[in-house]
C-alpha cells in the first residue's frame, strides 16, 4: 500500500468497531485499576473504616485519632498514622473518595505508586505533627485557638491525600500544575483562616509539605518556567481566586467555626434568628432592645439572603472574570473595596491606632480584625496587578443601559422602603417616622446587617407592610443587580459588532477574501462596507493607522473603486490607511495610487487537484506518513463543539505547556491562538495514537467559492510532549489527503512573516524592506520565522507574495509601531526583556 492509499481518514469514534460496550467498560475500569493501584486501594480502606468504625453514622474511633490528648498525653504513637485511614463522617468520606478517585489518582499516576504511598504516610505524618505541635505552642502562649484546639481529636485521609497531590504537581504539565497549586493554596487557606479547624490547618501544612516534597522528587526532571501562562489561564486563576475568598464566609456558616481568625467576618453574613420585640421598648431603648432589634430585622429568609450578597457578587464577578470581562473586573474591584471598608468600619480597624485599645483587645482578635479587612484588599490588589488581562469591554450603549438600570431600580425600591414607612407608620416601634429617619436608614433593606452600625429606635418597622418591604426591597433589588450585570456580560459579546461580523462572513461565502480572509473574522477587527453591500475591509486602528487584514473583500474588477472608498472612510476619520497581507491580484491599484508597497512575507499554497505524494520529492514527507501508519496513528477531522471533552482538555494542556515554557509573549494578529481555533466554522485536525492521546494538532481556517468550501489554511499548530517524530509532516499531509478526498482546490500553509520566497531577487531596497529584513533576522532566534518556512519547503508548495501599501512615507514609524502592536498586543515589560534577552542570545534557548 502507497502512501497516498493510506491516508488516515476522518473519524466519528475512539472505541474498535464491533466492540461490545459492556467489554470497553470493563476494559476501561482494568486499566484504571492498573494505573491506579494505590488510590483504589486507599478508597476501599476509606470506605471499609467509616463503615467499621461506624464514623458514617456518628460513632468515632478515640484511640485511632490524632490529638494532644492522644498522640501526646496518652502516648498512642501510632494516632498519626491510623488519623490517614479513617474519615470522620459521612459527608467528609464521600468528598475523600471523590478527591482520592480523581485528583489522587492522577497525583499516582505522576509520582509512580509506590512513590504516592511515601509521599501519602510522611507528609501525612509528619503534617499531624507539625500541626499538633503547633496547637501545643499556641496553648501555651494562652492563645483562645490553641486552647479550644487543644482538645480536638482528628482521623483525616485529606491530609495525606493532599500532601501526595502537591508533590504531584512538581511533576505535572505547566497548566495543572499551576492549576493544582493556586486553586488548591486559595482554597486550603481560605479553610484555615475561616474554619481553623484542627483538621484544615493539618491540610495546610500538609499542602507546603507536599510542595518541598515535590521540589525534591523532580530535582532532576526538567521544568518549564512558572510565571509565564495564557491570558485564558491568567483569567482562569483570577476567578477561581475570587471565587474561592468569596466562600470563606460561607466556610464559617457552614463549619460555625465562630472562633477562627475570620469567624468575626461572618457577622456581615449571618442573621439572627427570629425574635419578638417587647413593648417596653418603644418607651426605654435597652442594649437588650437593640440587639432584640437587630434579631427581629434580620430574620426570616428575605434578611437571610441579603446576607449573602457578597458571595453573590464574588460568584457573579468571577464568572465574568473568567472570559476577560471589564465590568466583572470593575464589579469585583469595587465589592472586595466595599466589604473591606465595611468589615473594618464595624469591627473597629481605625480603633487599632490607639494604644488603648490594643492593649484591651489583645493581639488575637487585633490579627483577627487586620486579617478580615486584608483578605478583600489582596483580592483588589491581584485584580490591579493583572488588570490587562480583562479589557474585553462592553458597547457604551450596553454600559448606560446597565447604569440606567440599576439606579432606576436602587431609586424604586428606596422609594418604596421611604414611601411605606411614611403610609404606614403605625407598624413602627416608636410609632410613625420622619422622612429624615428614614432617609438615615434607607441603606439597612440592601446592605447585609452585619456591615452597618446597630439600629436606632427611630425608624424600627415590627409589623405588616413596612416590615415587609424592609425585609424583602433589597432582595428584588440584587435580582434586578444580577440581571443587568448578566446582561451587560452578554452585550460585551456584541462589541465587535456581531451584525457587521454576521455581513463580512456571508462575504467571505460567495468567495471574497482569499485563503487568509477568515483572520478578518478574529477579534479586534472592525468592519468597514461599501455603500452597495458588496465590498468589505477587516481592519483595526492602532496609533492613529487603519491596519487592514488580508485581502479588501469584493468582486472582480471592483478592486480600485473599494481600496479608493476605504481610503476615502479612513482620511474623513483622521486615520492613516496601511493594508497588510494583502496578495498580488490588488498590487496594481496601489501602484497606480504611487503608494509605496513591499513584500511582507510569503504564503505556502499547495493545489490538491494533482496532488500526489509519489516521487522523490515527497520522500521526506512519505517516511512519517507510513511511520504513522504502523504505529497506529489516526486523525479525527472536526469543530471545538463537536469534539469530546476528553479532547478539548487535552489540547488545552498542550496549549497552555507551550505557552508556559515560553517567557516569550504571544503574538497576535495573523497568528491565531485557542480562542480562535473555537470558531464553528473552522476545522480541527487531530493526530490520535492508539492509546487514545493526542500527538499533534491544527486547525485550519475555510475560504469558500459560492458557498462552498474550496479550501483551507493552517493556522493552530501544536505536538504533544513524546510525540512520533515526524508527527506534523504526517498531520499536514493527511490534512491535504482528507481535503482533496472532499473536494477542496487549495490548502494553504498560511504566511511566513517577514520571509522570501526562495531564488527571488528582492530588488533595490528601500527603507522599510532593510529594517523588515532585519526584524526578521532578529526575531529569528525567538519565533523561528525562518526556520517555519523552511519546515513548510517541504511540501512543495507554490509562492504567494503578500505585501503591505502605505501612502505617507512619513507614517512609517508611526506604522510600524502600530503592525507591532497589533502582533504583540498584550506583551507586558518582562515579556519585552525576555524577547531582547532571546534575539541577544543571553535569553534562554527556545
Amino acid at each position: 500500500m502507497t502512501a497516498s492509499d493510506a491516508a488516515p481518514s476522518a473519524r466519528t469514534a475512539t472505541a474498535t468497531p464491533g466492540t461490545p460496550p459492556s467489554s470497553q467498560k470493563n476494559g476501561a475500569f482494568a486499566a484504571y485499576l492498573r494505573a491506579n493501584p494505590f488510590s483504589v486501594v486507599l478508597a476501599l480502606i476509606v470506605l471499609g473504616t467509616g463503615l467499621g468504625f461506624g464514623t458514617f453514622w456518628g460513632r468515632f474511633p478515640d484511640q485511632l485519632a490524632a490529638g494532644i490528648v492522644t498522640t501526646g498525653d496518652l502516648r498512642y504513637w501510632w494516632t498519626p498514622l491510623t488519623a490517614l485511614l479513617i474519615p470522620d463522617s459521612l459527608i467528609a468520606g464521600i468528598l475523600i473518595l471523590a478527591l482520592v478517585l480523581t485528583v489522587g489518582a492522577y497525583a499516582e499516576r505522576r509520582l509512580g505508586t509506590w512513590r504516592a504511598m511515601g509521599v501519602f504516610a510522611v507528609t501525612g505524618v509528619v503534617a499531624i505533627l507539625l500541626g499538633l505541635g503547633l496547637q501545643t505552642l499556641t496553648a501555651a502562649w494562652g492563645a483562645e485557638w490553641g486552647l479550644l484546639k487543644s482538645v480536638d481529636l482528628v482521623t483525616d485521609p485529606s491530609i495525606g491525600a493532599i500532601g501526595a497531590i502537591m508533590a504531584a504537581t512538581a511533576l505535572a504539565p505547566a497548566l495543572w500544575r499551576r492549576r493544582i497549586r493556586v486553586i488548591g493554596f486559595t482554597l486550603l487557606l481560605m479553610f484555615a483562616l475561616y474554619a481553623a479547624d484542627s483538621n484544615s490547618v493539618f491540610r495546610l501544612i500538609a499542602a507546603a509539605l507536599g510542595l518541598l516534597a515535590g521540589v525534591l522528587l523532580a530535582r532532576d526532571t526538567p521544568r518549564g518556567s512558572w510565571h509565564r501562562s495564557s491570558y485564558r489561564e491568567v483569567r482562569t486563576l483570577v476567578a477561581a481566586i475570587v471565587a474561592a475568598v468569596g466562600l470563606g464566609p460561607l466556610i464559617v456558616l457552614i463549619s460555625d467555626a465562630l472562633d477562627s481568625p475570620l469567624g468575626l467576618v461572618v457577622s456581615g453574613f449571618a442573621p439572627d434568628t427570629m425574635g419578638e420585640l417587647p413593648s417596653e421598648c418603644a418607651q426605654d431603648f435597652t442594649a437588650e432592645c437593640i440587639t432584640q432589634a437587630d434579631a427581629m430585622l434580620t430574620g426570616g429568609p428575605g434578611p437571610f439572603l441579603i446576607s449573602l450578597v457578597p458571595l453573590l457578587l464574588a460568584l457573579l464577578a468571577a464568572w465574568g472574570l473568567r472570559t476577560g470581562r471589564r465590568a466583572a473586573w470593575i464589579l469585583a474591584i469595587v465589592s472586595n473595596l466595599a466589604v473591606a471598608v465595611l468589615t473594618g468600619t464595624v469591627l473597629g480597624f481605625a480603633d487599632l491606632l490607639d494604644a488603648g485599645v490594643r492593649d484591651v483587645v489583645g493581639p488575637e482578635f487585633m490579627i483577627a480584625i487586620v486579617l478580615a479587612t486584608c483578605v478583600p484588599l489582596a483580592i483588589v490588589v491581584l485584580l490591579l496587578i493583572t488588570r490587562r488581562r480583562f479589557q474585553v469591554a462592553a458597547p457604551r450603549r450596553a454600559a448606560v443601559r446597565f447604569a440606567i438600570i440599576v439606579v432606576a431600580a436602587f431609586a424604586v425600591f428606596a422609594a418604596a422602603y421611604v414611601v411605606t414607612g411614611l403610609v404606614d407608620g403605625d407598624d413602627y416601634l416608636a410609632g410613625p417616622p420622619t422622612i429624615g429617619a428614614l432617609l438615615a436608614d434607607v441603606l439597612r433593606p440592601f446592605v447585609p446587617a452585619g456591615f452597618l452600625a446597630p439600629v436606632t429606635e427611630d425608624a424600627i418597622p415590627i409589623d405588616g407592610a413596612a416590615l415587609f418591604v424592609y425585609q424583602w426591597a433589597g432582595v428584588v433589588f440584587w435580582a434586578v443587580f444580577v440581571f443587568a450585570t448578566i446582561q451587560l456580560y452578554r452585550a460585551t459579546r456584541l462589541q465587535r459588532h456581531a451584525a457587521e461580523e454576521a455581513r463580512f462572513r456571508e462575504l467571505l461565502r460567495a468567495g471574497g477574501g482569499g485563503t487568509l480572509g477568515f483572520m478578518g473574522t478574529w477579534p479586534g477587527n472592525s468592519y468597514w462596507f461599501t455603500p452597495d453591500g458588496r465590498g468589505a475591509v477587516a481592519y483595526r486602528v492602532i496609533r492613529g493607522v487603519a491596519l487592514t487584514m488580508s485581502d479588501p473583500v469584493c468582486a472582480e474588477g471592483a478592486e480600485r473603486e473599494t481600496i479608493e472608498a476605504f481610503v476615502h472612510h479612513c482620511e474623513t476619520q483622521g486615520w492613516s490607511a496601511c493594508f497588510y497581507s494583502f496578495h498580488e491580484r490588488f498590487l496594481p491599484v496601489f501602484q497606480s495610487f504611487g503608494w509605496q508597497h513591499m513584500s511582507v512575507g510569503e504564503e505556502t499554497v499547495i493545489d490538491l487537484a494533482g496532488f500526489e505524494l509519489t516521487g522523490k520529492a515527497w520522500q521526506k514527507i512519505r517516511q512519517p506518513l507510513n511511520r504513522g501508519e504502523r504505529e497506529g496513528i489516526t486523525t479525527l477531522w472536526s469543530t471545538w463543539h463537536e469534539l469530546p471533552a476528553q479532547y478539548t482538555a487535552e489540547i488545552e494542556a498542550v496549549s497552555e505547556e507551550w505557552v508556559a515554557n515560553k517567557k516569550l509573549p504571544e503574538m497576535g494578529f495573523t497568528l491565531g491562538g485557542m480562542e480562535e481555533l473555537k470558531d464553528p466554522d473552522v476545522g480541527i485536525f487531530l493526530a490520535i495514537n492508539k492509546d487514545d492521546k493526542i500527538e499533534a494538532t491544527t486547525s485550519w481556517l475555510p475560504s469558500w467559492t459560492d458557498g462552498k468550501v474550496t479550501g483551507w489554511t493552517i493556522d493552530f499548530m501544536r505536538r504533544g510532549d513524546g510525540s512520533m517524530p515526524g508527527i506534523m509532516e504526517f498531520i499536514i499531509a493527511s490534512a491535504a489527503l482528507h481535503m482533496k478526498e472532499q473536494g477542496a482546490q487549495v490548502m494553504s500553509l498560511s504566511g511566513a512573516p517577514l520571509a522570501t520566497k526562495p531564488g527571488e531577487d528582492p530588488g533595490n531596497p528601500t527603507v522599510m524592506s532593510r529594517l523588515l529584513e532585519w526584524l526578521g533576522r532578529m526575531l529569528e532566534p525567538a519565533y523561528g520565522f525562518t526556520s517555519l518556512f523552511r519546515f513548510k519547503s517541504k511540501f512543495n508548495p507554490r509562492y504567494e507574495t503578500i505585501y503591505m501599501a502605505y501612502a505617507d512615507p512619513a507614517q512609517l514609524a508611526n506604522i510600524g509601531l502600530a503592525i507591532g502592536e497589533a502582533y504583540l498586543p498584550h506583551a507586558t515589560p518582562k515579556e519585552y526583556l525576555a524577547l531582547v534577552q532571546t534575539i541577544t542570545g543571553r535569553g534562554e534557548d527556545h
